[in-house]
């Protein structure tokens, strides 16, 4: 054995000895000692369990303390979230009346069924059932709620009747639910359909009046606190943040019998006309108030569907028109107030026809010699450019604009227009002649209506109104002399001789104006569609109403002059209201012999009692050649040479 085994050996046995000496020492545990240590460890960790979970209930105490009772807003504020509900109240819109007091706009409640796509789609078996009450297809519905999954709120059928919508919510499907809401009905339709416009499905003003005092109509919804509960169903009513406040009633100035006599009345002349569409405006004379305003085509604002947008537009406030012939007025007044001549002043408009500039114009007829009254009564196109070539050129600009034209008439209604007006600086060699008959400036037939009512009103310019108990605001635009001058001249028109025997009106003194004019065309020049006006003032003495009548494109065929198109219109409104407003008569003589010649005419026949004498006593009848030699007057710059005229 090497010595390096032996130390091995020695150091293995040392370890050895070591370990049998160290067992030997330790002293031998019985099993009383044993227990006794095992029951110490168990009860300590009793202890220590027991405390860690006291102190963990301790914690849970206090932490729910503090949510609930010291720092509970914020919980309470999620919590309200989920439950309590803010909703609007919805109110009702203003009334809309007639000066009388009669409904043109009233509301009525309906439901809006509404539904919560969440829900919905949680029953994707109640879907057709429900589509089948609403009315729709079921892949449709399906569609719209699966396009709004995340959302809580879909309108699935708005402005229904109460009774649909209970029978809807019979059906006691999942997430569906209703909500009041109002809808505007419209009494008299297409015939006021204009003048108040309509609302959308919010009930808010788009058009007409409802659109320019929808800030007074609309009034201000309320909203209340509502609890819900997982279904969205109201379980309790909390409390009522904002009262609901009305919307203000309107009282208008429109008359609705004159309204439905001026519709009536247009709607049959475009039809026998074959006209495409015609405007009438009825003003009171000393107020400015708007009694009627129609336009056809019109629209039905209860309808869903309303028609072409292009039969919303309120043509009478809005689309502009070269004036024709009713401009003449205006330019004589414009010679009077200048102290050029006087209505007796003696013009010679013959041969008939006038070179202006590079434009040759004519009358209907060669009228020779003529008083400034005949010019009127005439409607010579060759007087007013005579008359008005004596004129400066702003001094005849400024009277014009003085009179209202290039600008708005102030009415307030939505899309008023100024028309055109163009200052001399703009003018041609031939503006100003043209001027005077009524081409190179436009007016809506508001605006000519302002006009004649100046005119009737001591030369009193006023701004329209379509509200009543508005204070009337009007400034002096002509001498009232000269105005008065002025309906005397037009008083000739209506009378035998004149252009409009047709707008004559038994009993009652009328003065107006009639006017044809050429269409412009798009590629420049005019065409031969036209433009019928008649304007005109009645009674004559005490001048109570204006009246204009515009009759768009009629059939050339079946007569365009202003005296055969809108006198007649003229006539049948203004004797309806003349009775309605019960406006005493100025010509008692003429109804008297009128009244004795119908009841000779009785006594003949061989019958009893009083006799009313027929309207139309009020001009003699005429001959087709004399209707259409006294109808009117069209005056376009008509490049020369040209054959024939045209009045």
């Amino acid at each position: 054995m090497s010595r390096q085994d032996r130390n091995r050996q020695q150091l293995v046995g040392r370890v050895a000895d070591a370990l049998r000496a160290r067992i030997q020492a330790k002293p031998v545990a019985g099993p009383g000692r044993v227990r006794r240590r095992t029951g110490l460890d168990l009860r300590r960790r009793l202890m220590i369990v027991c405390g860690a979970l006291g102190l963990c209930s301790l914690a849970l105490v206090v932490r729910a303390l503090d949510v609930q009772v010291i720092h509970n807003d914020f919980y309470l504020q999620q919590g309200q979230a989920r439950s309590l509900r803010e909703l609007p109240i919805p109110t009702s819109r203003g009334m809309i009346t007639d000066r009388n007091g009669e409904p043109l706009a009233v509301s009525t409640p309906v439901e809006s069924v509404w539904g919560n796509p969440k829900e919905l789609l949680k029953n994707p078996a109640r879907i057709p059932q429900l589509a089948t009450a609403l009315g729709v297809p079921p892949d449709v519905l399906e569609r719209k709620l699966s396009q709004r999954s995340t959302k809580e709120f879909l309108y699935l059928k708005r402005r229904v009747s109460p009774e649909q919508a209970r029978r809807i919510l019979a059906l006691d499907i999942p997430g569906v639910f209703s909500q009041r809401e109002f809808r505007r009905f419209y009494p008299q339709g297409e015939v006021m359909a204009h003048v108040l416009g309509f609302t959308n499905v919010d009930d808010r003003g788009q058009e007409g009046l409802e659109l320019s005092f929808d800030h007074v109509l609309a009034g201000k919804p309320g909203a209340k606190r509502v609890i819900r509960d997982g279904q969205g169903r109201i379980v309790e009513s909390v409390d009522l943040i904002r009262a609901a406040q009305p919307g203000q009633d309107l009282t208008l100035t429109i008359d609705r019998r004159i309204q439905f006599l001026a519709h009536r009345e247009l709607r049959n002349m475009l039809l026998k006309s074959g006209a495409s569409s015609g405007s009438a405006v009825v003003m009171d004379v000393a107020t400015g108030e708007v009694l009627a305003m129609v336009n056809l085509p019109s629209f039905n604002p209860n309808a869903v569907d309303m028609g072409n947008a292009e039969a919303h537009r309120n043509r009478a406030v809005t689309d502009v028109f070269e004036p024709g012939s009713t401009m003449k007025p205006i330019t004589v007044a414009a010679a009077l107030n200048a102290h050029l001549v006087t209505p007796d002043t003696r013009i010679d408009v013959s041969p008939g026809y006038m070179k202006l500039g590079r434009y040759t114009i004519r009358d209907h007829n060669n009228y020779g010699v003529q008083t400034v009254t005949g010019l009127i009564t005439k409607s010579s196109n060759i007087g007013a450019a005579k008359l008005v070539a004596r004129m400066d050129d702003q001094y005849y600009y400024d009277f014009v604009k003085n009179f209202g034209y290039g600008s708005k008439p102030g009415s307030g209604f939505p899309g008023e227009s100024s028309g055109v007006l163009a200052p001399p600086a703009r003018w041609s060699g031939t503006t100003k002649g043209t001027m005077s008959y009524g081409y190179g400036l436009s007016a809506t037939p508001l605006q000519i209506a302002r006009v004649y009512a100046a005119l009737g009103n001591g030369g009193r310019l006023i701004t329209p109104t379509f509200v009543k108990g508005t204070p009337p605001q009007s400034r002096q635009a002509l001498d009232p002399a000269v105005a008065q001058d002025v309906m005397r001249m037009m008083q000739t028109v209506t009378e035998p001789g004149g252009t409009a025997t047709q707008a004559a009106i038994l009993g009652y003194h009328v003065a107006g104006k009639t006017g044809t004019a050429r269409k412009f065309s798009e590629n420049g020049g005019y065409t031969r569609r036209y433009l019928s006006f008649f304007a005109g003032v009645v009674p004559v003495k005490n001048p109570r109403f204006s009246m204009v009548v515009v009759v768009n494109d009629p059939d050339p065929s079946k007569g365009y002059f202003g005296g055969l198109v809108s006198a007649p219109v003229f006539k049948s409104v203004m004797d309806g209201a003349l009775r309605l407003m019960d406006v005493p008569p100025d010509d008692i003589d003429t109804w008297m012999a009128a009244q004795a010649k119908a009841q000779h005419a009785s006594e003949l026949r061989g019958e009893d009692g009083p006799v009313l004498p027929d309207a139309s006593a009020a001009s003699a009848p005429l001959a087709p050649a004399a209707a259409t030699a006294t109808a009117g007057a069209v005056a376009a710059p008509l490049p020369a040479p040209v054959q024939g005229g045209l009045r």
